[in-house]
């Protein structure tokens, strides 16, 4: 699976919370984290999404916002990443964000100037790097 997303994280679907329009995927990547992802019934029949399935949550850096600190924060995203700034790539407008937890996980965002500056997220920076569930596309590879 090619794909221009920043972040691809595999992992192995430990639940599927069924609602019924939309149901909640839950897959445990490599750290030992869960990335929730909130998608369609009809793609989950479709990817064959159940318990202990390969699959890999995909979120586009646009989606990814950062708060300053080092605590996860009492926000409803259900998806937050705790760790480092380990860079910062300034361009005209945005700036293209990453955080790397304690366990290796990369996440990237493209954040505004302006945000960064004020957030204070530059290398070496404690922050917390999070997502909604509903910003999570999940893939299988066939």
């Amino acid at each position: 699976m090619k794909i221009s997303a920043r972040n691809q994280l595999a992992g192995t679907v430990t639940s599927v919370n069924e609602g019924a329009v939309n149901s909640i995927v839950a897959i445990k990547i490599s750290c030992g984290c869960t990335v929730k992802a909130n998608i369609t019934n009809e793609a989950i029949s479709e990817l064959g999404l159940a318990e202990g399935k390969a699959a890999v949550a995909i979120i586009k850096a646009s989606n990814v916002m950062f708060a300053a600190g080092a605590d996860k924060l009492p926000l409803s995203a259900r998806n937050q990443f705790v760790g480092k700034i380990v860079m910062v790539k300034e361009g005209a407008v945005n700036c293209h964000v990453t955080l790397e937890t304690k366990s290796g996980i990369r996440i990237s965002g493209s954040v505004t100037n302006e945000a960064v500056s004020e957030l204070g997220l530059a290398e070496g920076v404690e922050a917390v790097a999070f997502f909604k569930s509903t910003d999570v596309m999940v893939g299988i590879e066939e």
